[in-house]
């Protein structure tokens, strides 16, 4: 089993609801063309209030992504086909997923709370194996224990699939409290503004050891298990 991530863009004029809820309705064509799992997230007027979260220095933000389980990643043209008649362009990448934090999610409803996605490249300076070893061994606790996430998913980058795909390294999927939109105490759990301090510094602290901050996209988004 194979997972494949689709980071896509909508079409010029179409509304973000609009592409969601296409999505949404393409999900029965898709497990028909062969895919054996589904997600999908897309920054909809439902996150709305997350505007000030977003950052885009890799690349245009993604409006939507689609993530699929396959067999094999060979077997994707059929599936793509259908997703490229939903939007402008999409890009696609093979990953492998680590999942620190599992959250049991209703299939076909939107997750309470929302999805923040992040777009990572990996640092010069650092060897891969280094850079791993951060981010999935020491900083994970650190993410977990300073914010107030109840999903978490490391999707690990083995290759892009599709011509001209910006060279992203990691893509995560981080699930917050419908608060955390717009309050940043939400966003890391505190109940203070000294503690609030204290876990912004930790987390900041922690990721300078492996995220480089002028090549990171991020995007609140709405999130769907569809099957």
């Amino acid at each position: 089993m194979e997972k494949l991530l689709y980071p896509l863009w909508k079409r010029a004029g179409q509304p973000v609801d609009a592409l969601r809820d296409e999505l949404l309705a393409l999900a029965p064509a898709l497990m028909e063309a062969g895919a054996r799992g589904l997600r999908l997230a897309v920054a909809d007027s439902d996150v709305a209030a997350g505007a000030d979260l977003r950052q885009a220095k890799l690349c245009p933000a993604a409006d939507a992504m689609v993530s699929v389980w396959l067999n094999s990643a060979i077997y994707r043209q059929p599936l793509e086909a259908l997703i490229a008649q939903h939007c402008d362009h999409f890009h696609a990448y093979l990953v492998t997923e680590s999942a620190p934090l599992v959250h049991e999610q209703s299939l076909r409803q939107r997750m309470g709370g929302w999805t923040q996605v992040v777009f990572l490249r990996r640092p010069e300076k650092l060897p891969e194996s280094e850079w791993l070893d951060i981010w999935q061994g020491s900083h994970t606790p650190i993410a977990i224990a300073t914010q107030s996430t109840f999903a978490y998913r490391q999707n690990l980058v083995v290759r892009a699939l599709s011509e001209g795909a910006p060279v992203i390294h990691a893509i995560v999927e981080e699930s917050f409290p419908n608060a955390a939109l717009d309050s940043p105490h939400a966003f890391y759990d505190a109940s203070s503004d000294q503690e609030l301090e204290a876990q912004l510094g930790r987390m900041i602290e922690s990721c300078a050891r492996f995220v480089d901050f002028e090549c990171l996209n991020v995007q609140p988004m709405s999130d769907y298990l569809l099957s």
